[in-house]
Formats: C-alpha cells, structure tokens, sequence
C-alpha cells in the first residue's frame, strides 16, 4: 500500500509540474498562446483532454491519495 502511495504521489507531483509549466511558458512568451488560457497552443492540439480534464484528473488523485492514506494509517 505504500508503494502505491508513493506512485500517486508522484503522479500529483508531475501533473501539476506539467500544468505549471504550461502556465510559467505562456506568461514568460517561451511558447505562443493566442487564446490566452495558459496552455500552449501546440500542447492544446495534440494533448487538450489532458488540460481539459485538469480538474477531475486532479480531484481524482488526490481522493486516490486519501484512500490509500487512510488504508496505510488507520
């Protein structure tokens, strides 16, 4: 159970890095954003589920990350 932990962990770690870098590109004019939404329009083409679904995906794991919390702890 720990292992697994670990694992979501580290997925929330590098989704939100990904989410932020995306945002930190945009604002610094690293990559182009015509529609100005912080995501770069050339991850927006081929990736745009991925930045769609940010908010479940990440409501997802952090449930994830309570359960598994709660089954180590208690």
């Amino acid at each position: 159970m720990q292992n697994i932990l670990v694992v979501l962990v580290f997925l929330v770690i590098l989704f939100g890095g990904v989410y932020w870098y995306a945002g930190y590109s945009t604002r610094t004019g690293f990559a182009k954003d015509e529609n100005q939404n912080f995501i770069p329009d050339a991850w927006e083409e081929k990736f745009s589920w991925f930045f769609s679904g940010k908010g479940i995906i990440m409501l997802l794991l952090g449930l994830a990350i309570g359960f598994t919390l709660a089954k180590v702890i208690g």
